[in-house]
């Protein structure tokens, strides 16, 4: 029911193309690097396919925010300021010509991120567009699953759990697994959604969680959880339940599954290559020793491949060191401490309690996990959880009733004046 007075707040709905916004987001996310898939698809078609997404993204976007209304955010502010920094590091070339298109690639990015910044209001849009887009990659690894275990679960990564319709790796898809299961799972708490649509979501992503053996994606989901928990246990009687019940249950399941549980979490490895963390440490040895200017320290090299001598850096800090210098790091650093500081500043609700999970998961994966400083899943995390930190902002005050001009006649007029 609309009111003519000033006081009326009126809520500005988030259209349906947004959510089409977010999918291509996530698509141009996926990557076009690892495994093999049951049909081969070459590297160039893989990133024009997202590429491609990530301009369609920021066509729609800007299709369905024509005037230029955005979020005033801290956090889109820093990552602007990192796109700068980047442009700047890469400039030089150092990293080759393919640095400039990264850094096309990221202003794209997160010119996309103000775009639909204008509906970002603490509510669960973005979380349930989040959990439905990420659900759909996860179906098309369960489907390469049925269509061919072999392909999916191949030596060549150890028996582990890989994208066989899409190349997505084991990290990968354990890092979308547990993101949606642990959203899911405050929804639920947070009676947001039902217990049926819960388990539909939760139950097939926890299989294939368990199938890539990714250790600091479930890692970063009991712990992501335990902290969003934790925030609502002195304000939610279902978040004290079921934080009791997951200690019994996790006590029981250590207690009879143990030697279960830690072959699991071992892989298999030997001591020498688990205490390295799967030879990473030997890559970050070698990138924190190796001779730099002092331009190359405060700026970095140019966005690359986010490797170091040919070998992957896994590691987001060290990742942007290599390649944004100190100075990126500061600003990374800045873009966690802001979230984390609002949520921590933030009322107990459900909003807030997402939000920390994924700030939490993202700076866990941050320490075998590259993707903090560029385009990524875990800057499309973070997003998500800078729209669930936003206050309403009112659409502006309806505007009075108009009252009708009453004509005064003309002798009346006369009558006045004389």
């Amino acid at each position: 029911m609309r009111t003519g007075t000033a006081e009326a707040i009126r809520t500005e709905p988030t259209p349906g193309p947004v959510a089409v916004v977010w999918g291509l987001l996530v698509l141009n996310t996926l990557g076009s690097a690892g495994a093999k898939t049951i049909v081969p698809l070459p590297r160039s078609l893989i990133q024009m396919v997202t590429m491609g997404a990530l301009v369609a993204a920021f066509t729609l976007a800007l299709a369905v925010n024509l005037r230029l209304r955005v979020r005033a955010s801290a956090f889109l502010l820093l990552l602007t300021l990192l796109l700068a920094l980047s442009v700047i590091s890469s400039v030089h070339l150092e990293s080759g010509f393919g640095a400039l298109f990264r850094c096309f690639r990221l202003a794209v990015f997160v010119g996309t991120l103000w775009l639909v910044s204008r509906w970002w209001d603490g509510d669960m849009t973005f979380v349930r567009h989040h959990i439905r887009m990420y659900f759909a990659v996860l179906g098309s690894v369960a489907a390469g699953l049925v269509l061919s275990p072999g392909a999916a679960l191949p030596d060549l990564y150890g028996g582990r759990l890989v994208g066989a319709l899409w190349p997505l790796t084991p990290p990968q898809i354990g890092q979308y697994a547990a993101v949606i299961i642990g959203l899911t799972v405050l929804l639920l708490m947070g009676r947001r959604t039902d217990r049926t649509s819960a388990a539909v979501v939760v139950v097939p992503s926890l299989v294939l969680l368990a199938l890539t053996h990714t250790r600091t994606a479930t890692l970063g989901l009991l712990i992501g959880l335990a902290l969003a928990i934790g925030s609502l246990v002195l304000t939610s009687a279902a978040a004290r339940r079921f934080f009791a019940w997951a200690v019994v249950g996790g006590t029981v399941t250590a207690v009879v599954l143990g030697s279960a549980l830690q072959a699991w979490f071992l892989r298999g490895q030997s001591k020498e290559n688990f205490t390295s963390l799967t030879g990473r440490a030997k890559v970050w040895d070698a990138l924190l020793s190796a001779p730099r200017s002092t331009t190359e320290y405060l700026f970095g090299v140019g966005l690359g491949d986010k490797s170091f001598g040919g070998l992957p850096i896994d590691n987001s800090w060290l990742a942007v060191y290599h390649e944004q210098g100190a100075i990126g790091v500061g600003l990374v650093a800045a873009i966690v401490l802001v979230l984390g500081g609002v949520a921590l500043l933030r009322p107990p609700s459900l909003a807030r309690a997402c939000a920390i999970f994924l700030i939490s998961y993202c700076a866990i994966a941050s320490y075998t996990e590259a993707g903090l400083g560029d385009a990524s899943p875990y800057l499309l995390h973070l997003t998500v959880a800078a729209s669930l930190l936003a206050t309403p902002v009112p659409a502006g005050p309806l505007p009075a009733p108009r009252v009708p001009r009453r004509r005064v006649p003309g002798w009346a007029r006369r009558t006045e004046v004389s």
